[in-house]
């Protein structure tokens, strides 16, 4: 099992992301869960090169490798391929990464009109990204994003499942999932992570229940509003997984969009004929 879950690479935190436990990992090998550090932001691309490495390997040894996890951009960019930029002047991002966000996205709006109406203008990482790539190349990152490199989806037998339970099982779902992250364990998690001090622009430190437990081991919030912030950003974000997968991935790729329950991975599988 690899997993392509943008949360579930950090070893930070493995309640928080509800990453598999030790039952399920005993069941099979895991790769890619808790190997990187929280200091260490983990790119699309950095993961697209870890998992073809896993999946490779997997091969070699006569397994068959399934990826499992809802993280759209990093699917896209294992099986499609990646803009092919180049390396960005390290004086360059190190300016565009000390700009204030608002400052950042005004200088966008004039260097990548087009990409500055696409980004949100507080969307520090996206905009840092696309002010340093056209400063760094002088082409804007969409014109690079029509070229992609690496991908794998020609040179392996892909057999996709999607799944698109009905929203209300999922809604339920999603506050069952936070009221475990709310637990002794994943507030200890949470705890230790904010020890460390880390910069609050990383991926880990703005990965769902981190900000709330945050907030409310600070005092700024009750257990009980900080419960109903996670129980909402999960929804949100499961929202937002949801529409993705529904329009992007190709037509073709099969939806399973029944509740889950008294199905298993095989079962799955079989009803597909994958």
């Amino acid at each position: 099992m690899i997993n392509a879950d943008s949360a579930q690479v950090y070893r930070d935190l493995k309640v928080v992301t509800a990453r598999p436990g030790a039952a399920d990992e005993a069941r099979a090998p895991h790769r890619l869960y808790g190997y990187r550090d929280g200091a260490d932001p983990c790119s699309a691309a950095d993961w697209a090169q870890d998992a073809r490495r896993e999946i490779e390997a997997a091969h070699q040894s006569g397994k068959l490798p399934i990826l499992a996890g809802g993280t759209g951009l990093y699917l896209r960019t294992l099986v499609e391929g990646i803009a092919p930029v180049p390396g960005i002047d390290p004086e360059v991002r190190a300016d565009v990464r000390a700009m204030d966000v608002a400052w950042a996205h005004a200088r966008l709006a004039i260097e990548d009109p087009e990409a500055a109406v696409r980004l949100r203008p507080n969307d520090t990482n996206r905009v840092a990204r696309a002010l340093e790539v056209v400063r760094s190349t002088g082409r804007p990152l969409a014109s690079w994003q029509k070229e992609r490199a690496g991908g794998i989806g020609g040179a392996v037998r892909l057999a996709p499942l999607i799944l698109l339970p009905p929203r209300q099982w999922l809604h339920q779902h999603c506050d069952h999932r936070f009221e475990n992250i709310m637990s002794d364990e994943g507030v200890d998690e949470v705890r230790s992570l904010l020890a460390r001090k880390l910069n609050p622009v990383l991926p880990v430190m703005r990965a769902i229940g981190v900000p709330e437990i945050g907030a409310f081991l600070r005092g700024e919030m009750s257990r009980e509003e900080a419960l109903a912030a996670g129980r909402a950003a999960t929804r949100q974000y499961a929202k937002r997984q949801y529409t993705w997968f529904s329009r992007q991935p190709p037509a073709d790729w099969p939806r399973f969009t029944e509740a889950l329950e008294g199905y298993g991975f095989a079962d799955a599988l079989a009803r597909f004929d994958l």
